[in-house]
């Protein structure tokens, strides 16, 4: 466990690596013709992920965001974003998936890494929708608890 100072400084370094690959991945989309909306749609996705939730407890790379992605979109995302539905959990997994094929191409992840969350998020997805559904609906059973 690290002391929290040693923590803040931690997450100082990742921050400014991130703001470097989101730079890169904003351009990208910029230069393959998405418009200004659906660009700042996946930065604030990928910035929320990469910026909040790999750095909450301990702070973690974006690199190692690639074996984080289940407990994040299947877990955390439905229980704790207040907005999460079925259909922002896929919105947010294509942003995710976007900006890290943008990092493949940039040479700055491994491509079995890429494969491993692309396959995470397509075995993944109807669970994590139906979830979040179940979740959301106040007459439904709670999915994340046993009772």
């Amino acid at each position: 466990m690290i002391d929290y100072e040693e923590y803040e400084k931690e997450c100082e370094e990742i921050k400014n690596v991130n703001e470097e690959l989101l730079n890169i991945f904003e351009k990208d989309m910029a230069e393959s013709g998405l418009s200004g909306n659906t660009i700042r749609k996946h930065l604030s996705n990928v910035d929320f992920y990469i910026n909040e939730y790999l750095l909450r407890g301990d702070p973690h790379s974006m690199e190692y965001g690639i074996g984080m992605i289940d407990m994040f979109l299947g877990d955390f995302f439905i229980r704790k974003c207040m907005w999460s539905t079925p259909g922002n959990i896929k919105t947010t997994a294509t942003s995710i998936k976007k900006f890290y094929k943008c990092m493949l191409e940039h040479q700055k992840i491994q491509k079995e890494d890429y494969d491993y969350l692309c396959n995470e998020i397509k075995e993944g997805m109807e669970q994590w929708q139906a979830d979040c559904a179940q979740y959301n609906d106040p007459y439904a059973s709670n999915p994340f608890y046993d009772f």
